[in-house]
């Protein structure tokens, strides 16, 4: 080794030790236990060489992973409460973060490594993507659009996002309704479940991220699936990384407010929580660090069962009070009210099923042409709940037997009355949603013999699962790092992030990553966002697309 090599080589070594030495005594607290936290804590032990056991996760949840969720067992039932499509070509990073964890299936390759090889094994392409009241399905080869729906998109693209505060999505085509007719809106609203009120920001934002995604939305061939549920195939081989560096998962806390430092800037000085019914406080030093996921989509979320319906709770979101607490407390924190205000307007149902046999699936396999996995999302355009249906690869959970299958589903609409169960879809039992769902299948004469083998069906309500899809001002949702923040960082899909696009998991990881870097000053690059909008090729496939 040359000199000048040694001695950079040496530079280094003494600049991690004094990192590590300036560590020792500096702490951080991650409020929530969901997928950004967890990724935060891996880019502080991975690129900032932070002790894990200085790096606190405070979740009052008896399972960490937040929305990625996924439980159960097979003599009562599965759960999920719904599924976090992955892409392969616009996750940044994602697939970066997932490379440097390993696998807990096999042994000498990493978790990215293993979804990818695991989705090609399995590719998706949907041949029943939208079915009609008669149980045909539909061709959506085209997009359905008439020339004023493409004006009005072209217009939408070019417009700045500086003039589209607080817009819905229905405001921009109130002059073109037939927009709302087109194959193109009932697959993409119900891929990434939009509302016609929600925002024009995100919808815009969707459009351009998904620019590569748009040309093959019929067959949803970019959609990347993991092998098992989320909560299996990603936060739990997190949470084992994460272990052997010691991270403290131990703070079983629920937190309900901040204290900050009196007078400029934003520092925080204290946390205050609830353990088992009793108060506490969690004094900040200086130089520790706390993390906040600002809002959560599925806070308040209920489940009920086969012969019970989930309840709607609204009152008290759990980290949307948080959010209003500290917003309250100090400028540049953001505005939760529109997005924890309206739960009308922001909530939708899942319902998990689980079966004994694949008697079910198999009558789902020959309908769709569709082996479990492959089919991604089956919507049935004429339900009154605009009800859609996702057959997972089998098995969906490890514990899953050989006997046993489950899929899932979900309904926009749940203040409506079903077309065959004459309920709103928030009033039906696990069984009477399923009872729905077999008559859209046009499955009534095995409906006795079908129920026969119906293990549980678990319905979910999230008053809040569209919350980040709100109308907003841009204003509204903060930066992840506040300006004038000394040790404060906000990371949820309700922090703004220029054209990345919020209710997927980049978003979560994204936030975290900027978190991280920005508060330690780790000068390491951020995966942009990949610019398919200003590839000639995917402009030409979209307006290709866009004619058929």
């Amino acid at each position: 080794m040359s000199k000048g090599l040694y001695s950079r080589y040496r530079k280094k070594i003494m600049e991690a030790m004094a990192m590590k030495k300036e560590y020792d005594n500096k702490h951080v607290y991650f409020v929530g236990g969901g997928l950004a936290s967890l990724a935060g804590a891996v880019y502080l032990v991975r690129d900032g060489e932070f002790p894990g056991k200085n790096i606190h996760i405070l979740e009052g949840m008896p399972i960490l992973g937040g929305s990625n969720d996924g439980a159960g067992n097979p003599t009562e039932e599965f759960v999920c409460r719904g599924g976090r499509m992955l892409n392969e070509e616009t996750y940044e990073n994602t697939w970066e973060l997932l490379a440097t964890i390993p696998s807990l299936e096999k042994e000498g390759i990493s978790v990215c490594e293993e979804i990818l090889a695991f989705d090609h094994a399995h590719p998706t392409h949907a041949n029943a993507r939208l079915v009609n009241k008669d149980g045909e399905i539909i061709d959506v080869l085209s997009m359905g659009f008439d020339n004023a729906d493409r004006l009005a998109m072209v217009r939408l693209m070019m417009t700045p996002e500086e003039k589209l505060d607080n817009l819905r999505i229905c405001d921009w085509f109130a002059k073109t309704p037939h927009f709302f007719e087109t194959n193109f809106w009932s697959m993409w609203q119900t891929t990434f479940a939009f509302q016609k009120w929600s925002s024009l920001f995100e919808f815009k934002r969707y459009m351009n991220r998904m620019m590569f995604e748009y040309s093959r939305i019929n067959t949803l061939e970019g959609v990347t699936r993991t092998p098992y549920n989320q909560y299996e195939s990603i936060i739990l081989p997190i949470k084992v990384y994460l272990d052997r560096f010691g991270v403290d998962f131990s703070l079983k806390y629920t937190v309900t407010d901040l204290d900050f430092e009196e007078g400029e800037g934003t520092t925080v000085t204290a946390i205050h929580y609830k353990q088992e019914g009793k108060e506490g406080l969690l004094p900040l030093n200086k130089g520790d660090l706390c993390i906040v996921t600002n809002g959560c989509m599925t806070d308040n979320a209920t489940l009920g069962d086969l012969h019970t319906p989930a309840k709607m709770v609204v009152k008290n979101p759990l980290s949307g009070d948080l959010w209003a607490k500290i917003a309250a407390k100090k400028e540049g924190l953001g505005n939760p009210n529109p997005f924890f205000g309206k739960a009308e307007e922001t909530n939708w149902e899942s319902f998990t099923v689980t079966c004994k046999g694949d008697k079910l699936l198999k009558m789902i396999e020959k309908y769709s042409r569709n082996i479990p996995g492959s089919g991604a999302l089956m919507t049935f355009k004429d339900s009154n709940w605009l009800m859609s249906i996702v057959v997972s690869a089998q098995p969906h959970f490890k514990n899953q037997p050989q006997d046993t299958t489950i899929f899932w589903g979900y309904g926009l609409h749940t203040d409506k009355e079903g077309n065959y169960v004459r309920k709103m879809m928030r009033d039906c039992t696990g069984e009477e949603m399923l009872t729905e769902l077999l008559h859209h299948l046009h499955f009534e004469g095995d409906i006795n013999t079908i129920m026969e083998t119906i293990v549980n069906v678990i319905p979910c309500m999230m008053p809040y699962v569209d919350a980040q899809f709100q109308p907003r001002a841009m204003s509204d949702r903060p930066q992840v790092v506040p300006e004038g923040s000394t040790n404060l960082a906000l990371i949820s899909q309700f922090v703004e992030i220029p054209e990345d696009m919020v209710f997927t998991e980049e978003y979560s990881i994204r936030a975290a990553r900027i978190a991280v870097y920005t508060l330690l000053g780790i000068n390491k690059k951020i995966c942009p966002v990949t610019p398919h909008r200003h590839d000639v090729r995917t402009l030409l496939k979209a307006v290709n697309t866009s004619f058929r």
